[in-house]
């Protein structure tokens, strides 16, 4: 079975950490046996804060740029980049400049635990 959706037909949910993130769900663990897409958007000015997840991430950057800390260390990140985030590393996102920083994040379809650090 194939599914085809237009990403601009997508709801972005509001996600109650940080500050201006929004998510919409591309292709839901329903949707897809393996692995959930989603696309974060966060705003100009906005922020994800430093926290673990208990799945991996790979990440597609789509615009926009960002000072992401990955454990100890600070990248900054920008369209076109690709980043691998094992489950269990802290990682927290904040933008630079004007634009909206936006990236597709793809999971393996199982329990997600999320735990803040600050």
């Amino acid at each position: 079975m194939y599914l085809h959706k237009e990403i601009n037909s997508i709801e972005a949910v509001p996600q109650k950490a940080g500050k201006g993130v929004s998510m919409k769900m591309l292709l839901s663990p329903d949707e897809s046996p393996n692995f959930a897409m989603r696309n974060f958007i966060i705003e100009a000015g906005g922020y994800m804060p430093l926290h673990t997840n208990s799945v991996e991430h790979e990440q597609y950057v789509l615009s926009g740029r960002a000072s992401v800390q990955i454990e100890d260390e600070i990248i900054e990140a920008k369209a076109g980049d690709i980043l691998l985030i094992p489950a269990g590393v802290s990682h927290s996102y904040k933008t630079l400049g004007e634009e909206a920083y936006s990236f597709l994040c793809l999971v393996p379809n199982s329990e997600d635990c999320i735990t803040l650090i600050k």
